[in-house]
């Protein structure tokens, strides 16, 4: 401790902009450091720190701080007044939760490195990091991700591999400028049919989920690298089925009829829906058959085409078909000739 103080001090009188104390078996680190305000990087990694000292919030040039390999198991509440910070390495670390106020602070970030933690959940607050454009989560102990980290739009890597999730949030397709994707070493049974969105996808990994089947819009992203081996994926194996009786839901009945009326501008139903927000809020779930391309509302026959990955999506690293869903409204499209898709049955 005493070193350390007296490398400070030094640091002080020379108005040092770079500071590296990593290495230092560090378990605290001495308050005097708030009093150099010069101070654009501190390196701080592979030390036993447990805190930080609330005059380290004094640091307003602080762009890049290393906490990783530390003893951490929150972000230190100092952490919330370092309004310059734009990359934070809190890897190595023991974080069980993350300090929403902190969260709230970091205005600037645009790197947060949290691998290797003992996380269990994000707090909401993470979606108010509204520069941050990398975010690894990697190694932890994730479950599900909160919808608002959707709010992150500046996003362009995300790193969630090795955890524990089920699935990603509906709301996925709001980070439109995600260039990739890591979601390696999880138990995802299914991708949301907003990952159709990210039109700036080039780079996706889901090996080692659980993964069934890919959602509609796959073929339509400019992915170049797909890694999806060691998952459950549908199989192409044609067996014969017999069909069902087609009876639809007069909900189903009424919300066909809606969006066949919405389709002409002078249609009375245009004026008449704007009274009723619920109605217009549940129509905009709808899906479009792939057939036809008329609108349906409920999932009415999910069916599977197989798409060539290499002449598809033109990835690099690829060679095969994969599984990707379409949906169609009626036996009368899946019962047309001039198409390639397949029921799905499931044993």
């Amino acid at each position: 401790a005493k070193m350390a103080d007296t490398l400070l001090l030094r640091a002080l009188k020379g108005k040092a902009k770079k500071l590296n104390f990593s290495n230092k078996k560090l378990d605290r680190v001495p308050p005097i450091i708030g009093k150099i305000v010069s101070l654009t990087n501190v390196e701080l990694k592979n030390n036993r720190i447990r805190d930080l000292p609330p005059e380290f919030g004094s640091l307003a040039q602080l762009a890049i701080l290393n906490l990783g390999n530390n003893e951490l198991e929150d972000l230190p509440e100092a952490l919330a007044y370092l309004i310059s910070l734009q990359k934070l390495h809190v890897f190595q670390n023991k974080l069980t939760t993350l300090n929403p106020r902190v969260l709230i602070g970091l205005q600037n970030l645009t790197l947060l490195n949290l691998n290797n933690n003992d996380l269990v959940t994000l707090p909401e607050e993470i979606g108010r990091l509204c520069s941050l454009q990398y975010l690894s989560l990697d190694h932890n102990q994730l479950t599900h991700l909160p919808s608002t980290l959707c709010a992150c739009v500046e996003l362009t890597e995300l790193h969630v591999a090795y955890n524990s999730l089920q699935g990603l949030p509906l709301e996925i397709g709001y980070l439109s400028r995600l260039n990739k994707l890591h979601l390696q070493r999880n138990r995802i049974k299914e991708l949301p049919e907003g990952l159709g969105k990210l039109l700036n996808l080039t780079y996706l990994d889901v090996a080692g989920n659980e993964l069934r089947i890919f959602p509609t819009e796959l073929g339509k992203l400019p992915i170049r690298e797909l890694y999806c081996e060691e998952n459950p994926l549908l199989g192409f194996q044609p067996v014969h089925s017999v069909q069902e009786e087609e009876v639809l839901a007069l909900k189903e009945i009424a919300a066909r009829f809606i969006m066949q009326e919405l389709k002409d501008r002078f249609s009375y139903m245009r004026k008449a829906i704007r009274h009723y927000p619920a109605i217009r809020e549940m129509l905009a779930q709808a899906s479009r058959c792939a057939m036809c391309d008329e609108a349906f509302l409920n999932t009415w026959l999910e069916c599977v085409h197989f798409i060539d990955v290499r002449k598809d999506l033109k990835t690099k690293n690829f060679v095969g078909t994969i599984p990707v869903r379409a949906l169609l409204c009626s036996y009368k499209c899946f019962n047309r000739k001039d198409h390639h898709f397949y029921g799905v049955a499931f044993p």
